[in-house]
């Protein structure tokens, strides 16, 4: 208790504070009342010129607010609280306001929002749907158009140039989704114009929590079609298919896990013809074998997909439905269609990555509002260095939150849930269900049909329609069925005569495995001091109960004889779903926290190249640049042909000579004879003067500006091509990086080591290509910049909506041909017996 009292003591530390800057504001009020409409508008320009002259923001922060404060209560008619105020200077301070729902996190927004766009570098918004961010868009747009500042909207379905305005002004409305992916297609672009974002300033994240926690997990992806052949997914589907379980790979049904053994290890080496197998170059190799032996042994026909009209369809693990359109990742359903012999569709590659975690560490200033962040302070503070100043509410709060009611069994609770759920529509009082998963809203939606309960239920599927519904759940008599995420950000506003009912009564049908999103669904109900009551059903039976040993806890119900109909009301039971809870909570951000250990590697490299990209992007003349590249080239050449010799009799000037000759020069230039009696520095600058003596050759040849962008065209091309091969080849790496744990290494420091070392070849590749195309390459004379492969942004949550991929044809097969898995046999006889 003492450490927890200190943490509120910190909390309330900081409460003191902001509440004198708060009240420093309100003495403003009425001055700034006084003000006329144009007066308070000039407000704006005097404090951009005060902010050139050299005053800080913060500074600035009691007037400003002040004027935003005064300006919204005459285009909104809405004044903000002492309350507001606090939160929005948390904002201000780069830290996560937590404010309780119903208490106006969108109006305490534009009060941090308005100060920090003086400094005229943007200011983001940024919502968890489109649906939200047009709202809130339109609705504070009046108010800073009012106070003389520009508002942008960032929507999917905007032209680049649509785009480009929207980032252009003081203040932009989106999707976390649109801004990632615009950063990653601003990475991607051949002209330095056709970029649409501008530095990362300043981000105000509303739902923090579901942004920067519940999906700091999902990468973002641009992905293109791989340009990958088929036929080692043939290869490694026949290799697999002559391997025996225990005896060549072990199987462990609990995680899926397959793996092989050192006899399976052996197989496969000498299968393929290679020495090792968890050599760097056969990276591709291991993974294709890893992706057959799943497809083999942990993928079943008709439970996990099946096969329909040649195509491999995935089966729905929760529903049970088929995914049409959807595709296992990472080759997987290209090792399932070569298992099943189906034609093997092209494989996606990724082109640009980045997690949200990275992307918005990348501002220089963060901040986020939530109705519930203090479960999670600790990873705000390590991740994002962010605190969470949870502050008071307007109003004291009046719900009612009861203890948990646990029962045997889940038949049990839900016929005691249905059954409240009657009894308080009979007395019109409107009912929330927050159900965690889309089945048990289902559920629960046939039982009340049975009763002749008439009720809404909402999947977090239409944005739009979804804000109607919860809108509306607040009437008399009103029955809403949801998941717990759906409609955030959407006030419940209660119904005429609900309050003397009890307000909203708010059900959970079982305990999230994270105590912030039962706070989330408590919180929808008892807003600025309204009357409520919220109410938990569990079952012994319940997941969560499940996984956390509920199994003496069910015997000791079966004991005393409880009937299923009969809950227990215990707080040791209620601790311990909650100690059960913070075990999860902590393995979640453990594996978020190891997520991005190791995105963190992509991370440095992914920025040393967009750095030089943008170099490349930005320079008028990038001879100096390629140069440096052919120089490095020269003495890695010269280096592998000179070391390890004793004597220069026996360095291989030949070979040192065809290279440069093949490479960088004329066909014969030099010769052997030419590089003899030189020390091996006197041959780099030999060879280096050659080089520059073509380089000038070329460029008059050409003219200085067809040179110039030549020279953009190549090193864009080596740069895009090369880095796109690393990122799907450190993804491979990533995938099978784990089995280094059984030889005791760890696979972190694996993953870093080799990853280095991975992105020193890829280095290597694009000086070498770069250096050869500049030297050797002939120009037509439409000389155009082409990007290295289409690609199109992939959300691994909205996968499946993905438009399908054109099929790729496997090579016609006559049935007395020899089989193309190798075998030996015939083609009727092995593969293509049966079609």
């Amino acid at each position: 208790m003492g450490l927890l009292d200190k943490l509120f003591d910190a909390n309330k530390r900081e409460v003191k504070r902001l509440d004198k800057i708060a009240l420093k504001i309100e003495e403003l009020a009425d001055a700034t009342e006084k003000l006329s409409d144009d007066e308070l508008r000039a407000k704006t320009e005097e404090f951009k010129e005060r902010y050139a002259k050299g005053e800080s923001l913060d500074d600035l922060l009691p007037e400003a607010f002040a004027v935003v404060r005064e300006g919204s209560r005459r285009v909104l008619g809405l004044y903000p609280y002492r309350v507001q105020l606090m939160g929005g200077i948390a904002l201000h301070e780069g830290n996560i306001a937590e404010m309780k729902t119903g208490e106006g996190k969108t109006l305490t927004a534009t009060m941090p929002v308005y100060l920090n766009a003086i400094a005229g570098k943007g200011v983001h918004v940024i919502t968890v749907n489109e649906y939200l961010a047009s709202r809130d868009a339109t609705e504070m747009g009046e108010l800073y158009n009012f106070l003389g500042l520009s508002v942008g909207l960032n929507t999917n379905s905007l032209t680049k140039e649509e785009k480009k305005a929207a980032y252009a002004a003081d203040i932009t409305y989106g999707t976390n989704n649109e801004f990632g992916f615009d950063y990653l297609r601003d990475n991607m672009v051949l002209y330095k114009e056709h970029k649409v974002q501008r530095p990362l300033h300043y981000a105000v994240i509303d739902e923090v929590d579901s942004i920067l926690i519940d999906e700091a997990r999902t990468p973002l992806i641009i992905s293109g079609q791989a340009q990958k052949s088929t036929q080692l997914y043939i290869q490694a589907n026949s290799f697999v298919r002559t391997l025996k379980q225990e005896e060549d790979y072990t199987y462990d049904v609990k995680t899926k896990a397959v793996l092989l053994t050192e006899e399976g290890i052996n197989k496969a080496e000498k299968a393929f013809g290679i020495e090792n197998l968890f050599d760097l170059k056969h990276v591709t190799l291991n993974h294709h074998i890893n992706q057959a032996l799943k497809a083999h042994v942990t993928m079943q026909r008709d439970v996990d997909y099946v096969v329909q009209d040649e195509e491999v369809v995935i089966v729905d693990q929760f529903t049970g439905r088929l995914m049409k359109g959807r595709r296992y990742s990472d080759g997987l359903h290209q090792a399932i269609e070569a298992k099943e012999g189906v034609p093997i569709q092209n494989e996606s590659m990724t082109m640009a990555t980045i997690t949200f975690q990275n992307y918005f560490r990348m501002y220089e200033k963060l901040s986020g509002m939530t109705g519930t962040a203090k479960t999670e302070e600790e990873e705000f503070r390590n991740i994002y260095n962010m605190r969470v100043i949870a502050i008071p509410t307007n109003r004291p709060i009046a719900r009612d939150d009861r203890p948990d009611l646990i029962y045997a069994t889940m038949k049990g609770k839900f016929h005691a849930v249905v059954e409240d759920i009657y009894q308080r529509h009979q007395r019109k009082q409107p009912v929330l269900v927050g159900t965690v998963a889309i089945e048990t809203s289902e559920l629960i939606s046939s039982l009340l049909k049975k009763r002749g309960v008439p009720h809404n239920v909402l999947n977090a599927k239409n944005h739009g329609r979804e804000a109607e519904i919860i809108r509306e759940a607040g009437q008399p008599g009103a029955v809403t069925i949801a998941t717990n995420m759906a409609g955030r950000g959407t006030d419940i506003k209660l119904g005429e005569g609900v309050k003397d009912l009890g307000g909203l009564a708010v059900i959970g049908t079982e305990r999230h495995e994270s105590r912030r999103i039962d706070n989330q669904l408590r919180g929808r109900s008892g807003r600025q001091g309204d009357p409520g009551v919220t109410q938990f059903y569990l079952s012994m039976e319940d997941e969560l109960m499940r996984r956390f040993g509920s199994d003496n806890m069910k015997s000791m119900m079966t004991k005393l004889g409880m009937e299923d109909s009969e809950p227990i009301q215990s707080k040791m039971v209620s601790r311990a779903v909650e100690s059960a809870q913070k075990r999860v909570e902590g393995n979640n951000f453990d594996a978020r926290k190891r997520l991005l250990e190791y995105d963190d590697v992509l991370r440095q490299q992914r920025e040393i190249i967009y750095k030089q990209r943008d170099e490349v992007l930005e320079s008028e003349n990038l001879r100096e640049i390629i140069e440096g590249m052919i120089h490095t080239v020269i003495s890695q050449v010269v280096g592998m042909h000179v070391n390890g010799a004793e004597s220069e009799e026996q360095w291989n000037l030949q070979g040192i000579a065809d290279y440069a000759n093949a490479n960088l020069l004329h066909e014969g230039q030099v010769s052997a004879d030419d590089l003899r009696g030189k020390d091996a520095d006197d041959l780099i600058a030999f060879l280096f003067d050659q080089v520059k003596e073509r380089y000038d050759e070329r460029e008059e040849q050409m003219g200085e500006e067809q040179t110039r962008e030549f020279e953009k065209v190549v090193l864009l091309r080596a740069v895009d091509s090369k880095w796109i091969n690393h990122i799907d080849a450190m993804d491979q790496l990533r995938q099978g990086i784990h089995l280094r744990a059984y030889g005791q290494n760890d696979p972190l420091r694996e993953y870093q080591n080799e990853g280095f070392a991975m992105f020193e070849n890829m280095v290597a590749a694009i000086n070498e290509e770069a250096a050869k195309y500049v030297m050797k390459a002939e120009i037509r004379s439409n000389l155009e910049r082409q990007e290295v492969a289409k690609g199109q942004a992939v959300n691994p949550k909205e996968e499946g909506k993905t438009k399908k991929k054109p099929v790729r044809k496997a090579p016609e097969v006559g049935r007395n041909d020899p089989c193309p898995c190798g075998s030996g046999k015939k083609y009727k006889n092995c593969c293509g017996a049966g079609k």
